[in-house]
C-alpha cells in the first residue's frame, strides 16, 4: 500500500469524525499508527547514517586522516549505540513492525544515501561527505515533519475514541462481544 501522507494528514481525513462508526475511527488510528511506526524505523536508520557521516566529518575536522574501512567498521558499535539514559538504565528493546509501508519508506531513503555509499565513505573527499550529510539532514527533517503530523492525527483519533467511552457512546462491553 503506497503511503499517502497528504490524505492521512489533511484536515478532510478527520472531517465528520464524530459521525463515523467507532470501528472506522479505530481503523483510521491503526492505519496511522502503522505509518508512524514505519516513519520511526526510517528515522532511526537515518540517525545511524547521520552519526556515521558526522563522526567522519568530526575526525577530519580534528585534522586526522580519513578513516580506513576497518576503522569505520570497528567504530560502528560506539557510533550506533544509544546514549545512556538519565536514570542509568538501558533503553528497553522495542519491536517495530516492518510493514510494507516501512519498506516503501526505506526505498525512498536509498537514493539519499545507500548502504553502498556508506562503505564508500572512506574514499570520499570532505566536500562530498558534507554534501551527503546535508542531504541526509534534509531527508531526516522531512521524515520528522511527517512523523509529527502523524502524531497529531493519531492524537485526534485517540481523543475521539476516548470521548466516546467517557460519554457512554461506546462501552467496554462492546469490545467483549
Amino acid at each position: 500500500m503506497p503511503v499517502d501522507f497528504d490524505r492521512l494528514t489533511a484536515p478532510g481525513y478527520l472531517s465528520d469524525l464524530t459521525e463515523r462508526p467507532l470501528e472506522d475511527v479505530r481503523a483510521m488510528r491503526t492505519e496511522c499508527q502503522i505509518v508512524e511506526n514505519a516513519l520511526s524505523l526510517v528515522r532511526r536508520v537515518l540517525h545511524g547514517r547521520l552519526d556515521i557521516f558526522g563522526a567522519e566529518i568530526a575526525r577530519r575536522n580534528e585534522g586526522r586522516d580519513p578513516s580506513t574501512l576497518t576503522e569505520l567498521v570497528e567504530s560502528l558499535p560506539g557510533l550506533l549505540a544509544d546514549p545512556p539514559r538519565r536514570d542509568g538504565n538501558p533503553r528497553p528493546p522495542q519491536t517495530i513492525d516492518v510493514s510494507d509501508v516501512a519498506d516503501q519508506l526505506l526505498d525512498e531513503l536509498g537514493p539519499v544515501v545507500t548502504a553502498t555509499q556508506l562503505g564508500d565513505l572512506v574514499e570520499l573527499d570532505d566536500a562530498a561527505i558534507t554534501r551527503r550529510f546535508e542531504t541526509l539532514e534534509l531527508y531526516e527533517q522531512t521524515v520528522s515533519d511527517r512523523r509529527r503530523a502523524m502524531h497529531t492525527t493519531i492524537d485526534t483519533l485517540q481523543a475521539e475514541i476516548t470521548r466516546r467511552y467517557r460519554t457512554g457512546e461506546a462501552s467496554v462491553d462492546s469490545l467483549l462481544s
